[in-house]
């Protein structure tokens, strides 16, 4: 069962968190447990490790040195081999907090951007995408893949969103 410590919040840093604020955030973690296949203990905790990590994850074993992984390094490998995490159930978890609003309303942003993979050998799905600002000061029709983030903006001045849609590219 996840350990009840709180990894993140739903406020931003420095404000105080409510006691709704931390229910929520047990909630979510139960429910993203609940998505969890196989070794759940061992990929919760993975999860939790990766989160608590500073920098950039760049050894596997050396996220069993974090201190929300209470295993030994061979489980972190179990984890990743034998663990499964259904993404569905994970986002219905996610998408189940109210999201943020101003003056009432909700606010969302989108932001569309090429991957552009001129060099690529044929793949499927790949469009020409027009870009700005490349080379001397022409626009240019490159093929590759756009893709879009779909965000919800949070009230007040500040960088921090919740993100709503991300689709992948090959």
């Amino acid at each position: 069962m996840p350990q009840e410590f709180a990894t993140a919040s739903a406020t931003e840093p420095g404000q105080a968190r409510t006691a709704g604020d931390l229910s929520a955030l047990s909630a979510f973690r139960d429910a993203f447990y609940a998505a969890i296949g196989g070794r759940a203990d061992a990929v919760f905790e993975l999860s939790d490790a990766v989160l608590e990590h500073e920098g950039k994850v760049d050894s596997l074993p050396g996220m069993s040195l974090e201190n929300a992984f209470t295993r030994g390094h061979g489980s972190v490998y179990t984890a990743v081999n034998a663990g499964r995490i259904d993404p569905e159930a994970v986002r219905s978890a996610a998408l189940a907090e109210p999201l943020p609003r101003m003056r009432g309303h909700i606010v969302l942003a989108v932001d569309v951007s090429p991957w552009l993979r001129p060099d690529a050998a044929c793949s499927p799905e790949r469009l020409f995408c027009r870009v700005y600002g490349r080379g001397r000061g022409s626009d240019q029709t490159i093929p590759g893949w756009p893709y879009s983030f779909v965000v919800s903006l949070t009230p007040g001045a500040s960088s921090w969103v919740v993100p709503l849609s991300a689709p992948s590219r090959p």
